[in-house]
């Protein structure tokens, strides 16, 4: 019975245990629950954890049908050196310690991802992520600045998403991989952002976070594209303009009171009723445009680069985001936790909270609370902390705490990874294959390499009025290298306008030139540069009845003239525009002050009205008046029907003087000016031809260049320059013709005889004898003297050796012991070098004779010289 008891008891314990981990299991399951699941029920049956995981398992994450491959299998591993293949030992130490650091992490923080520590390379080694950053500065000062480094790893790379959204990447390869291919996944755009800018001395870090879906997928549709942000103009406060003592009242307003008010009412409630249904429309479009809730927010893995301030005159931190280039501040929302960084010596994990994004993360990296780094020794300063905190009080605590660290501590090795290079070809083309296309909200921006396209066209940005891209508003298009000096051309498909912008350096000298047809006298405004014209014209705006230029810097003081053409007159022949101009009516001119003549005197407008005969002036005003002087000459002919000569009346000059009184014009005075006003006259409206028969050519010559598409090459560009390169080839070609014959020169040994005889003469069988017999005794006399140089220098050696022995005889008694040992070295050299010379004087006396035999076999078999020593023998 006790047994039995005892077994009773025992199963009733069990039960109770077993109930109380039941009971233990449900109260985690119920806090690892949601809140809002927690607040709406306390228990949670099978069928709806069911209907839960089948609500899972329906997501399925959006991927590009077009995914660009980027795997070990596609890439060539052969030429690759040994550091890819390999890990060296302080590497493989390296390794244990972030196996180490990883297994304390995973125990501390067991709800946490696991660290980002060492991905496999191509080559499937594992490497640390900070040993694959390689600092470097390239050899271009287009890549010294951020943005410039961050715009060419965006336009150089594809990008490719990653193989899980939720997890970082198996593989990491090396920027050297990646520029090969030009390809690459977020971590592979962040590790060679970095290194470029660790290189040219900023503060970056690689981030591993979590980014909006947008910046996860290179989705530009809902940004701006930022060549269509207008920059902010700055508003002139005018100046208030004090009112002169005694200036002329304003007449009274006689309008009444109420019907403005009234007005104004009316106005408001329009311009309300226009705000209410913008706004409407605001809303409308802004909630079109609003994506779609994103499934996996918060959990998609992404990587970006992180400048702190302080180096390179770093203002405040900031992200850049490598696939788009752009830099975002630090509280912007795409960005919504960050696991871990890095740079090149060390690695840190954030210890802080990212429930708000990254908007309250501090980037104090030397603040071990908030920044748990990996090794000792990192470059960041540590916070400060007193005696009383630290626990340490004496100096030998001190010292030990010292010696600690330094045994701990650690240093990074070198990068594995090959110097970054960047050919020049490369750093030109950028886009892969030349060309990409981004595609921004209501714009899509195009790229291409410069020599791509046959007419210069390097950029394109396409603007369009919705969401769908289907009506397009206006066209953007940049040019590079284009012999017309064409820069960029405007397109507006509303108006239907084109706008031209050229580079200083055109034939003719055009700045801008806006149009809607390329036919003669249209609509259109021709502006230029005024330092590169003789006559300082600045702008020509053209009609088809009018035509309007302004001036600038003119010894005349002109600055504006507008003329007013009439119907042209209709001939029976065909007339082309030159030699049918079109009907001049009216021309008005006007001037600046000139500063040498009174105002009264000097012209501020001149009116010809060639269809009434009458010319109007208009006299600049003095500044102590408040209207001007005037006249009016009637422009009759000189002579009448019958041929008397008309003399000049006073009604045919209308004068009204300021100050009569001061200044009394008498006839002839009038007579004179309307003689010299006759003369501008004529002037007048041939400078209007001349204008005309410009248009004319500058359009002919648009046309001509349009067709054309000449783009220019410098004269360094030996690729593309055909000139340059066969000059180099040329050159390389008469280099080597000259080198060849400079080694026939050097082997021939019948040149230096050859050349005692006259020019052109040919040899006989007695001059080639004693050419070879000169020859062979000239090889002689050298292989002679060789010998004797050799034997004197033997000789020479040997006496010095004999006199050194004698020294040390005469004076072995009183020398010391380094006197000894130098003594002794020098007998070994000196042994070594008389063994030498005599090695060689002995190899020399037997291949002499050889060569003797060798140079007679030689002459003999000599084209010039074989026949007719065959004969004479």
């Amino acid at each position: 019975m006790e047994v039995l008891r005892e077994k009773v008891e025992e199963e009733e314990e069990a039960e109770r245990e077993e109930a109380a981990e039941r009971a233990e299991w449900a109260r985690t399951e119920k806090m690892m629950r949601p809140v809002e699941v927690r607040k709406e029920e306390t228990t949670l049956t099978q069928e709806m954890l069911r209907d839960l995981e089948k609500k899972l398992s329906e997501i399925r994450i959006p991927v590009s049908v077009e995914v660009p491959a980027f795997t070990k299998d596609t890439i060539d591993i052969s030429m690759l050196p040994v550091s890819y293949k390999t890990n060296t030992p302080k590497e493989e130490q390296l390794l244990q310690l972030a196996d180490n650091f990883s297994r304390q992490y995973s125990h501390l923080c067991p709800d946490r991802v696991p660290l980002f520590l060492h991905p496999l390379n191509e080559c499937e080694v594992p490497k640390f992520v900070s040993t694959t950053l390689r600092p470097t500065l390239m050899p271009y000062p287009e890549l010294y600045n951020w943005d410039s480094c961050a715009q060419f790893v965006s336009d150089f790379l594809t990008m490719v998403p990653l193989p899980d959204p939720l997890k970082p990447p198996l593989h990491l390869y090396s920027s050297s991989t990646v520029l090969k291919y030009q390809k690459g996944n977020c971590f592979d755009f962040s590790t060679l952002l970095c290194s470029m800018l660790i290189g040219s001395g900023y503060d970056a870090y690689c981030v591993n976070g979590y980014g909006s879906q947008d910046l996860c997928h290179m989705d530009l549709t809902r940004e701006v594209c930022p060549l269509t942000v207008k920059p902010k103009e700055t508003i002139k406060r005018e100046e208030k303009v004090l009112p002169k003592k005694y200036t002329i009242r304003p007449p009274r307003d006689l309008c009444s009171r109420f019907e403005q008010e009234q007005e104004m009412k009316r106005q408001q409630e329009i311009r309300a009723r226009e705000e209410k249904r913008l706004k409407e429309e605001e809303e409308r479009l802004m909630e079109a445009e609003k994506a779609n809730p994103d499934a996996l927010h918060g959990l998609r893995v992404h990587s970006w680069v992180l400048v702190l301030s302080g180096k390179r005159e770093v203002p405040e931190n900031f992200f850049i985001d490598p696939f788009t280039a752009r830099s975002y501040s630090t509280q912007d929302e795409h960005f919504l936790g960050i696991e871990s960084l890095w740079n090149h010596k060390n690695y840190w994990i954030n210890m802080q909270d990212c429930w708000n994004c990254c908007k309250d993360l501090i980037f104090d990296l030397g603040d071990p609370v908030r920044w748990e780094y990996m090794l000792l020794g990192t470059d960041k300063p540590e916070l400060f902390l007193t005696e009383d905190d630290s626990g340490i009080n004496n100096e030998d605590d001190v010292e030990n705490l010292d010696k600690e660290d330094e045994d701990k501590s650690f240093d990074m090795p070198h990068s594995w990874v090959e110097q970054i290079e960047i050919s020049p070809e490369a750093f030109e083309t950028r886009c892969p294959n030349g060309k990409k296309v981004i595609q921004y909200k209501r714009a899509k921006l195009e790229k291409w390499a410069p020599y791509l396209n046959h007419n210069g066209l390097v950029s394109r940005l396409t603007t369009y009025e919705d969401l769908e891209c289907t009506n397009i508003l206006e066209i953007k298009e940049w040019y590079r290298n284009r012999e017309d000096m064409l820069e960029l051309r405007h397109i507006n498909k509303t108006t239907a306008l084109k706008t031209d912008y050229f580079k200083p350096g055109h034939p003719r000298a055009l700045r801008v030139h806006s149009y809607k047809s390329m036919q003669p006298e249209m609509d259109r405004v021709i502006e230029f540069y005024e330092t590169a014209r003789v006559d300082g014209l600045i702008k020509r705006e053209e009609t088809p009845r009018t035509m309007t230029e302004y001036y600038r810097g003119r010894s005349d003081f002109l600055s504006y003239r507008h003329v007013d053409f009439g119907p042209r007159v209709k001939k029976l022949t065909l007339s082309s525009a030159e030699s049918n101009p079109r009907p001049v009516v009216k021309i008005t001119e006007r001037f600046f002050r000139n500063p040498a003549k009174p105002a009264e005197e000097d012209v501020a407008e001149r009116v010809f009205l060639v269809a009434e005969e009458r010319i109007q002036l208009r006299y600049h005003c003095r500044e102590d008046h408040i209207t001007a002087s005037k006249r009016e000459f009637l422009r009759r002919s000189e002579v009448d029907s019958e041929g008397n000569k008309i003399i000049v009346t006073p009604d045919m000059c209308i004068t009204f003087e300021v100050e009569p009184m001061e200044h009394t014009k008498k006839l002839l005075y009038q007579y004179e000016t309307l003689m010299h006003l006759k003369k501008e006259e004529k002037l007048s409206r041939r400078q209007v031809w001349e204008s005309e028969l410009e248009v004319l050519e500058i359009l002919k010559l648009l046309k001509e260049e349009e067709e054309v598409h000449t783009l220019t090459i410098s004269i360094y560009d030996t690729k593309r320059n055909e000139k340059s390169k066969e000059y180099r080839e040329a050159m390389e070609r008469m280099m080597h013709e000259e080198h060849l014959r400079q080694v026939e020169t050097q082997l021939d040994y019948l040149a230096p005889f050859l050349v005692q005889l006259p020019p052109g003469e040919k040899l006989t069988r007695w001059q080639a004898v004693r050419l070879k017999d000169e020859c062979l005794s000239d090889f002689k006399q050298r292989l002679i003297n060789k010998a004797n140089l050799i034997q004197a220098r033997f000789e020479k050696e040997t006496q010095e050796l004999q006199k050194k022995q004698q020294w040390y005889q005469e004076n072995q008694v009183t020398l010391t012991p380094e006197d000894e040992d130098l003594y002794l070295s020098y007998c070994s050299q000196a042994m070594f070098r008389i063994r030498i010379l005599e090695q060689r004087l002995n190899r020399h006396k037997e291949l002499a004779p050889l060569k003797y035999l060798a140079l007679e076999e030689k002459l003999h078999k000599d084209p010039r010289l074989g026949e007719l020593l065959k004969m004479f023998t």
